[in-house]
């Protein structure tokens, strides 16, 4: 009996934590609402990271992440991409909602360049500005580099990296770090040499990173997926990356 008690007060304990370090904050697309978290940071003068969540919305990796990158000294917004009422309730609904942005992927865009000025409004420095994303989140990330909204640079992780054909590659101003696990089954050859290559043409300053024995969601404790030591490899190089691109 006594497990299970114990269990129940850290979740608790770590449910407060989380609620103490994040505030949420209600934002509007239109008539949609949008309920983002920022980091409690917010009003000091401090460079800004935008997070895009994974395909079901807002969980506990983004928040994680946000409440990390203010201890690095950040202003962090956690975005919501599918507003209220909206969030998917299992993988086929996921699924489907992640299909339906990326096709239009200029709604997609619209509703980062909205959670974009809230972390403008909380006081992130305009001027130093980045944008990191998981999974559809990553994806999201390489729009933001598509959309050449002013940030300093964009991390797509374990970021779904395909793009319509049709669409012509543009310029890419941002610099851009692409952190790939290299079992993911969802980034065939050809996806990576179409990224490379439009990443080329658009003169962008790029890097990739493979992880090895590493599937999809490899750096959410909570998937099977998860791989201890390549995930925190990558958060290392995440944090280099803000680093280089944010700070003096």
């Amino acid at each position: 009996m006594k497990k299970p008690v114990i269990f129940l007060v850290v979740v608790l304990c770590a449910l407060n934590i989380r609620a103490q370090e994040l505030k949420p904050v209600l934002y509007k697309d239109a008539e949609q609402k949008l309920n983002g978290f920022v980091t409690r940071n917010a009003g000091k003068k401090l460079p800004g990271v935008l997070i895009l969540p994974a395909w079901k919305g807002i969980d506990d990796e983004a928040k994680n992440a946000a409440i990390e990158l203010a201890k690095q000294g950040y202003i962090a917004f956690v975005a919501d991409i599918y507003g209220e009422g909206n969030i998917p309730a299992d993988n086929a609904a996921a699924g489907k909602a992640a299909g339906a942005y990326r096709k239009d992927y200029g709604a997609y865009q619209k509703r980062i360049d909205l959670a974009l000025q809230q972390l403008k409004i909380a006081g992130a420095d305009d001027s130093r500005l980045a944008v990191i994303g998981y999974c559809f989140g990553g994806t999201g990330a390489l729009e933001t580099a598509r959309a050449n909204f002013p940030v300093k640079g964009v991390v797509s992780i374990h970021g779904g990296l395909g793009k319509d054909s049709t669409r012509p590659n543009g310029p890419l101003a941002t610099k851009i770090l692409v952190e790939n696990p290299a079992e993911d089954g969802g980034v065939t050859p050809q996806i990576m040499d179409n990224l490379k290559k439009e990443m080329n043409e658009g003169k962008a300053d790029w890097q990739i990173i493979t992880y090895a024995y590493s599937k999809h969601t490899f750096t959410d404790p909570k998937s099977p997926d998860y791989n201890e030591v390549m995930a925190k490899r990558a958060w290392a190089h995440t944090l280099l990356f803000l680093g280089e691109v944010l700070k003096p």
